[in-house]
């Protein structure tokens, strides 16, 4: 059994920045023992599955340790590789997720993911996550993951984080996030605990990093950058509990996978 599989740039205007995701057409699901095996081997920071349903497709997302409730740059490029690969007509593609349904619409050039945006709490440091980041934040949330905020870019840019350390910690990574010059705001994201030490470019952390924003600049669209050594940039709107990102994607590759037998 052969399945054809695309490697996209999501959060992307060019190949070999941004975010990669391996994206795998599916007819019906395959053992979830093999959807792993396939994403160890890609060994990137997410491979995506879909099957269609009656409301759109069911999409499931691998790191190369576990499957994820949420991920925002292997949606982008699912949908991409539909809209551009497959020749999906209608304008918006509903997903059915672990995280309830997802949308993404064309809008203009971009593509823009339609996700629920998440609620913070604040809460003590860590030791941990002090300790694994170097250095302590100004103030510490919590929703998904920690959100870890800090007074510039330059300290932003210059963390250098012990993934022994923050693999420790109780949810799935860390966020860091600070103000910017020429952008609303910067961010990093860290998940040792999930194989990825430092991920490119993170949709789902807007999940997050939006309602923050939105409260401490009293604004509801941001233009973001994620600051990691690839780089990605993001557009962000707040509505009604949503969070709407936009990007655009790219495709580096496709290749043929060659399954064994069952």
């Amino acid at each position: 059994m052969n399945l054809r599989q695309y490697h996209i740039d999501a959060f992307a205007t060019r190949p070999f920045t941004g975010n990669p995701a391996a994206v795998c057409p599916l007819n019906n699901w395959l053992d979830d023992d093999l959807l792993q095996a396939i994403a160890e081997e890609n060994n990137l920071s997410e491979t995506a599955f879909f099957v269609p349903t009656t409301k759109g497709f069911h999409l499931r997302w691998f790191k190369p340790l576990r499957e994820v409730d949420l991920c925002g740059h292997a949606t982008l490029a699912t949908a991409y590789v539909l809209f551009e690969m497959l020749g999906y007509a209608d304008p918006v593609i509903t997903f059915e997720t672990r995280s309830g349904e997802l949308f993404v619409r064309r809008k203009g050039n971009l593509l823009e993911l339609d996700f629920p945006a998440l609620n913070l709490i604040n809460c003590p440091a860590p030791q941990a996550l002090i300790d694994g980041l170097g250095q302590r934040p100004l103030e510490v949330l919590s929703a998904t993951d920690y959100l870890a905020v800090f007074d510039s870019e330059e300290t932003i840019r210059s963390l250098n984080p012990d993934s022994s350390l923050l693999k420790q910690l109780d949810l799935r990574g860390v966020i860091v996030t600070a103000p910017s010059n020429d952008v609303d705001f910067v961010s990093r994201f860290f998940a040792p605990k999930y194989g990825i030490p430092e991920d490119p470019v993170t949709g789902s952390a807007h999940c997050a990093l939006a309602p923050y924003w939105s409260k401490r600049l009293n604004k509801t669209t941001f233009r973001a950058r994620q600051v990691s050594k690839r780089g990605g940039e993001l557009s962000c709107e707040l509505i009604d509990g949503r969070a709407l990102i936009s990007g655009a994607a790219v495709t580096v590759m496709e290749s043929t996978l060659y399954l064994p037998e069952r």
